[in-house]
């Protein structure tokens, strides 16, 4: 059986071997990069499993990284945790909404957390393929294969707009989409559609999803999240 691939983007050395040495004792085949352009190549040419990002790194920034391995059909589905010292809630929010599924701040307090962290992040992608035509959050349930929604165990009908959008967010959790994302993901790129008629499909989202409609939360600047789970909580909650 393969290893699990792991690059590490970071030009801090000592970070970067401490982490190369964590993952390494973990049983992950890992990878480094020191740069923002190295990244992108490494990423193309090894097809890691999951990649530690920098934010503040040369060449190329690692918001900028994120965004093109984002638009890379070969990366598009990697795991991606950032790492920064920037803490501010902006600058999480900023770091999910170009498609990070993590954000971890330094200085790392704990490597057996962080590499806790990471082991949910793959088993939550590691499921097997029956079991994601259906996603289940927080009450909520979307059926891909039978066009259903279900709110605590009763049925919502939602337009095709709705459930798109419902099924964009619910399957990851805790992640910003711009209304411009959730335009093309959600709605199709042939959708012609503003932006803004975004905020009143979430509108009537939030109506139809009755005593959860909070579920759906509001990023300040950037557009839309569908909320983690309790015990998971974020601290980039606005």
């Amino acid at each position: 059986m393969s290893k699990t691939k792991v690059l590490i983007v970071e030009d801090y050395r000592p970070l970067a071997e401490t982490l190369d040495y964590q993952l390494t004792r973990a049983g992950y085949e890992v990878y480094r990069a020191s740069d923002g352009a190295d990244a992108i190549n490494q990423a193309k040419l090894k097809l890691p499993d999951a990649i530690f990002l920098d934010v503040d790194l040369p060449v190329l920034s690692g918001i900028e990284v994120c965004k093109q391995l984002r638009a890379n059909a070969e990366t598009r589905e990697t795991l991606i945790l950032m790492i920064s010292a920037l803490g501010e809630e902006s600058d999480q929010v900023i770091g999910f909404a170009v498609g990070a599924d993590d954000y971890v701040v330094k200085p790392v307090e704990s490597y057996a957390v962080l590499l806790q962290r990471l082991k949910a992040h793959l088993r939550r992608r590691e499921q097997p393929a029956e079991s994601t035509d259906s996603v289940t959050a927080e009450g909520v349930t979307v059926d891909r294969r039978r066009y259903r929604v279900e709110v605590d165990g009763q049925t919502v009908n939602l337009t095709k707009s709705e459930f798109r959008l419902l099924d964009t967010l619910i399957r990851q959790p805790g992640r910003a989409f711009g209304r411009s994302e959730l335009v093309d993901a959600a709605l199709g790129e042939d959708t012609m559609v503003l932006e803004r008629t975004i905020d009143v499909h979430i509108r009537s989202l939030r109506k139809k999803l009755g005593d959860q409609a909070d579920l759906i939360e509001t990023v300040r600047g950037i557009g839309y999240r569908f909320a983690e789970p309790a015990d998971e909580g974020s601290e980039t909650a606005s």
